[in-house]
């Protein structure tokens, strides 16, 4: 094929790679810098996050815990008298309470992350 009857090459040119936005909410990192109310609102959303995520634990924990004296006293009421032997109270409050309180800060923690997380994908756009 002769160069006069190819087809002209056109070069397509676009917004450099670096200075693209991502797509959504990009603009949300700017709008928390500059503490505009939609920045203050999306602060505001994690920390409300946070917040529950708080209360739900302490809840969790004081449900527990406040639920021992009641345990405690269950073996008084039945018996009509006879008191919860020492080393029984001492294993439940030594040992026992341990793994669950444990389990109750790895689920806050998990949580806190996971809210944490969903917020930088937020101010990241994606």
């Amino acid at each position: 094929m002769p160069a006069e009857q190819r087809p002209r090459r056109e070069v397509v040119t676009g917004v450099p790679r670096a200075a693209r936005r991502a797509p959504g909410h990009a603009h949300a990192r700017s709008e928390i810098s500059e503490q505009t109310t939609l920045g203050t609102t999306y602060v505001r959303s994690l920390m409300r996050s946070q917040l529950r995520t708080a209360l739900t634990a302490l809840a969790a924990l004081t449900l527990f815990v406040g639920a021992l004296p009641l345990l405690f006293a269950l073996p008084t009421v039945l018996d009509g008298g006879a008191p919860t032997p020492g080393w029984i109270v001492w294993l439940v409050l030594g040992i026992a309470v341990h793994p669950v309180m444990w389990l109750i800060a790895r689920w806050y923690v998990r949580r806190a992350e996971r809210n944490e997380r969903d917020f930088l994908r937020l101010l990241e756009g994606r």
